[in-house]
């Protein structure tokens, strides 16, 4: 019913948006059946290869599609996947030695969903952001590189500003978090039951490894990002950045 309320919208409004709103609700039917099914599976047999195994599967699809936010550059995959896998995997670690969280499927395989899909939200900003500002700032950056700044000199106040505007929607979120929105592990919890002060708890939790996960993940992005923007004669690469204004 409420997706038929989307579809009068877009009909209504004239947004051309039915076949995808159908195609995107066909799909997040089957993922989430499939999904749920391999959880299942891999819930029942408890296996810590396999649990490793998955978390690498959704840090990969979370760089998949963080990459795609890339205008300028090409084959930013593994920039993605080192980012967004490193971040991951580092809260998990101290999630785990400080036994948060136990090393079992039930607890690493949503914690590693949240954290993975908001670094892949960071990473495809702090892409996007550096694109934007590298092509608007090319006069600066080349007048900075002819008095003989070096590249990493030349992109310090891009590559920070890139990564402070990522960062911008996961420390919004942690602001409002119980004023403006209850979020997801907070209302799941309390419809399963739960207090609300013990899912308060896990949700303290939550938004700190978000923090912790975003701000990883997007640090390694930038510095990792940036050289692509230079040849290795540390000079601009002007092709790149006017590819899309052309």
């Amino acid at each position: 019913m409420l997706v038929l309320v989307a579809i009068f919208i877009s009909h209504k409004e004239k947004l051309s948006l039915e076949k995808d709103i159908i195609w995107s609700t066909f799909r997040a039917i089957v993922q989430l059946l499939i999904a749920g099914y391999i959880l299942t599976y891999i819930f029942h047999i408890d296996h810590k290869a396999l649990t490793v195994l998955l978390v690498l599967f959704i840090c990969f699809n979370a760089a998949w599609n963080a990459k795609k936010r890339s205008k300028y550059l090409d084959k930013l995959f593994i920039t993605a996947l080192i980012a967004i896998t490193s971040g991951t995997f580092l809260t998990l670690l101290v999630l785990i030695i400080t036994e948060a969280i136990a090393f079992t499927p039930m607890q690493v395989i949503p914690i590693t969903g949240m954290i993975a899909g908001n670094a892949m939200i960071a990473v495809g900003l702090c892409f996007n952001n550096l694109g934007q500002r590298f092509n608007s700032q090319q006069q600066q950056i080349q007048e900075m590189l002819s008095l003989g700044a070096t590249p990493k000199i030349a992109s310090a106040s891009i590559i920070r500003e890139s990564i402070r505007a990522s960062l911008i929607p996961t420390v919004d979120s942690a602001k409002t978090v119980g004023i403006v929105s209850l979020p997801g592990m907070m209302s799941g919890l309390i419809f399963a039951g739960v207090d609300p002060l013990q899912a308060v708890k896990y949700q303290i939790m939550v938004t700190f490894m978000l923090l912790a996960t975003a701000s990883l993940s997007t640090i390694l992005a930038g510095y990792l990002t940036y050289v692509k923007f230079y040849n290795q004669r540390h000079q601009l690469r002007l092709d790149t950045l006017n590819k899309n204004t052309q």
